[in-house]
């Protein structure tokens, strides 16, 4: 019979086991056909970690509260996620010891349901979007109401913490040390903490890194309106405060149907896709790679796999049922002279980024 303390410890090496698989993920060089012979791009394939990207900030937010004492041994994690997010917590909480509440909305896959249930969290689905704050807002207030009722939980409040954007610091490192040099960083916005981490870290390295962020039409992050918005994981119906605006050398909006598009030609061509967020980023590394001279290093950041968007992405009759293979994108994204100067319901870009709730913006579109 084994001892508590040999028994304890099988368990935390079992445990710290689990979060060595987080990490040091593999790059593949991306060309024909969405860039011609010669020219291309690098594409980290976060899709490796067990979870996606955000096993990085769902353990490193956890460690953190937990050597500040904001998460006590035991105490609840309560978050709101559109899916990702939650996969890393359910993975920190394993590692942990803690159980794990995630807050979603009816958009959620419901494979991604059956999954975060069958890793024990529970999910928990709001019902109406908020009447400004849509369903981001919808979840962020459950969330508060059910931390009401669970005292000594705590919640990782992933758009507004710091220690989201600090997890991508290795990520950041693993990329210079794989690349030597990179010119170009191409990544979605959603909470803002992979792009804010990655860039700040890079640019110490590069200080002439062109970062180009990639969000969703209908998203209000870069101070277009906020509209109903058909992709997950990228884009925003609020403003998430760990956006580093001033990092941003363009933004471009994708609509579903253009990601939709790249994320199958990547399957067809390089077998590595993804879900929205894989194929609107693809799509702009994509024209980067094809408006630059072929030795530009450019990065892309490649946030999931495939596995959950065979029911939406890689399904002809959803795609069909909401207008997404009508046609291939154009080859030239549209221009945007300021951020708001017109809403971007296609492929858009726009090479001038300021805060839209900067009193400077606000100045600016008076």
């Amino acid at each position: 019979m084994q001892s508590s303390t040999t028994t304890d410890t099988g368990t935390l090496t079992a445990r710290s086991a689990i979060s060595g698989l987080v990490g040091n993920t593999p790059l593949l060089r991306v060309s024909e056909p969405l860039a011609p012979a010669g020219h291309g791009f690098w594409a980290k394939l976060e899709g490796f970690n067990p979870g996606g990207i955000k096993d990085r900030p769902g353990l490193h937010m956890v460690e953190r509260a937990r050597a500040r004492g904001d998460l006590r041994p035991g105490g609840r994690i309560i978050e709101s996620t559109s899916g990702t997010l939650g996969l890393g917590l359910a993975l920190a909480g394993m590692v942990y010891g803690h159980p794990v509440t995630l807050v979603t909305d009816p958009g959620l896959e419901l494979s991604m349901t059956r999954l975060l249930t069958a890793y024990g969290a529970q999910v928990n689905v709001v019902s109406e979007p908020h009447p400004t704050g849509g369903w981001q807002q919808a979840r962020r207030d459950r969330v508060q109401r059910l931390r009401d009722q669970h005292p000594g939980s705590w919640c990782p409040d992933q758009y507004n913490n710091p220690d989201n954007v600090a997890a991508y610091t290795p990520l950041a490192l693993e990329l210079a040390s794989e690349l030597g040099h990179i010119d170009a960083l191409v990544c979605s916005v959603g909470t803002g903490g992979h792009s804010a981490g990655v860039s700040r870290v890079l640019r110490q390295l590069y200080p002439e890194l062109k970062v180009i962020g990639v969000d969703t039409i209908g998203s209000t992050i870069f101070g277009q309106p906020a509209r109903p918005r058909l992709m997950r994981g990228l884009g925003s119906s609020i403003y998430p405060r760990n956006v580093a605006y001033d990092q941003f050398s363009e933004v471009h909006w994708v609509a579903p149907a253009e990601a939709v598009w790249t994320c199958r030609q990547l399957a067809a061509s390089h077998y590595a896709t993804g879900g929205w967020s894989v194929g609107a980023v693809a799509l702009v590394a994509g024209w980067l790679a094809r408006t630059s001279p072929a030795d530009t290093r450019i990065v892309a950041i490649f946030p999931d796999g495939p596995q959950r968007y065979l029911g939406t992405v890689y399904d002809d009759d959803y795609c069909a049922a909401h207008g997404l293979l009508d046609a291939p994108p154009a080859p030239e994204p549209e221009v945007n002279g300021s951020l708001d100067e017109k809403e971007a319901l296609r492929w858009t870009r726009c090479a001038t980024v300021v805060d839209p709730l900067s009193p400077h913006h606000e100045e600016e579109s008076r």
